[in-house]
């Protein structure tokens, strides 16, 4: 029993780490992104212990333009790109909005 015991706290240790991870990074996202950034979304996993950690998540950003006002996007595109990047360890998904937004950053200026 002693066994299963610690095997259970590995994982519990391991969600929690996880758990923590996913919650800074959602919360970067979303505290840079600020009024253009949904509140962080969860994606859990229940532990051996009963307890939900989070082991994914997500932050929508509204990316469509300003309408109108080519310099509020431009503005709006860089906080997007700085929401994406905002993370400690941006992930390939989170590249792909900073690429994005420098696009529609770049095709304002034009």
């Amino acid at each position: 029993m002693a066994e299963q015991e610690r095997q259970e706290q590995e994982v519990i240790h391991q969600l929690a780490a996880r758990d923590r991870e996913v919650r800074n990074h959602e919360r970067a996202h979303a505290a840079v992104g600020g009024q253009y950034a949904s509140s962080p979304r969860y994606e859990f996993q229940r532990g051996p212990n009963g307890v939900n950690y989070a082991i994914g998540g997500e932050v929508s950003m509204s990316t469509s333009p300003v309408s109108g006002d080519p310099q509020s996007t431009i503005e709006k595109a860089q906080i997007i790109k700085r929401a994406a990047l905002a993370p400690a360890k941006p992930s390939a998904q989170d590249r792909k909005v900073a690429a994005e937004a420098r696009g529609d950053e770049s095709s304002e200026r034009k």
